[in-house]
């Protein structure tokens, strides 16, 4: 990837709000290497005009001063129609999520071999067909695109996610009266299924019944939780907040008050969650905080199981209860 943006004339290009965390790191290492970086996008927080947005961009734009195309967030939407603008350019893609895989295969909404997930496959493959270069978030989703829609491992590059650390970063919080003699364990999502916000949920609930009389270890669960299912898992009790949604500046200040955090991904069920590293354990990291992770080969490409670094089995809350018991144990 380094040979392709540096001393180069880049455009970068993404429907993606420009404020989101993947279209800012990329943004921030093509600027340190090219000579210039145009950008096509926008800050509406609208998809539909912001598609609309870059598409009109797209089409009033002259190609002709770029060596390098860089497209952002979901590809599929922008190659196909413009690859004929680009011939002259080389283009590079950042495939952060497959179509087909997260509408078909991780949130089940349409069957993988009716016709909308044919054609979402097809899409796919098409887009990863026109690129030169392919930026994935691990190696093992790199794998799963080879193994799927057939591209070469040569046209693939990981680029890892990261923190934006002007949030997060290690930082001393006091802590409310009620908790400064709890051990605090946080864990916050957007309660994807991927995410397995059932199996900490378990989780919990076997821990507050397992504190031997204790009662020291206090949980924040913070996340949107919808459906029968999910709130019937969710124990009533002093030791559990939960909180459906907070800013990045509150959420990191809760994330500096715990002692440990959950990162997963923690689902057994949906492959793609083997394949991604979650967001949080960037986060995590840079705030220096111990964390739990789903023990999957995703995760193994950077984490490595020492006293802040726990593995568990995926899908098995009795596991990860143990675990958040057994820190405490060793504290």
């Amino acid at each position: 990837m380094t040979g392709d943006i540096s001393g180069k004339r880049v455009l970068f290009v993404t429907t993606k709000n420009l404020d989101y965390i993947r279209n800012a790191q990329e943004l921030s290492l093509i600027r340190k290497m090219a000579v210039c970086c145009d950008v096509i996008g926008s800050y509406n927080s609208h998809y539909p005009l912001r598609i609309l947005i870059v598409i009109w961009g797209l089409i009033t734009r002259s190609a002709g001063r770029y060596d390098t195309v860089f497209i952002g967030f979901a590809p599929q939407l922008v190659l196909p129609l413009f690859r004929k603008k680009f011939l002259r350019q080389r283009v590079l893609i950042d495939f952060f999520i497959s179509l087909f895989d997260t509408f078909c295969l991780d949130r089940k909404l349409f069957k993988p071999a009716g016709i909308v997930g044919r054609f979402l496959h097809r899409l796919d493959r098409v887009t990863l067909s026109l690129a030169d270069l392919v930026i994935c978030d691990t190696l093992a989703h790199g794998r799963f695109f080879t193994e799927e829609f057939h591209v070469a491992p040569s046209r693939l590059h990981p680029l890892y996610l990261e923190a934006d650390r002007r949030v997060y970063h290690p930082v001393s919080v006091q802590r409310p009266e009620h908790l400064k003699d709890k051990r605090i364990v946080l864990y916050f999502g957007s309660i994807l299924p991927l995410q397995g916000a059932d199996v900490v949920l378990k989780a919990i609930s076997l821990v507050l019944k397992n504190q031997s009389g204790r009662k020291n270890i206090f949980f924040y669960f913070i996340g949107p939780i919808k459906g029968k299912a999910l709130r019937s898992l969710c124990p009533h009790s002093a030791l559990v907040q939960y909180i459906p949604w907070l800013s990045q500046k509150e959420l990191a200040r809760l994330i500096a008050s715990s002692d440990l955090c959950l990162a997963g991904h923690f689902s057994k069920t949906i492959a793609k969650a083997s394949r991604t590293i979650p967001g949080k354990a960037f986060i995590y990291q840079a705030m220096e905080k111990p964390m739990i992770l789903g023990d999957n080969p995703a995760n193994h490409e950077l984490f490595v199981s020492d006293r802040d670094t726990v593995f568990v089995e995926m899908g098995n809350s009795r596991a990860l209860a143990d675990a958040i018991l057994t820190f405490f144990e060793y504290d």
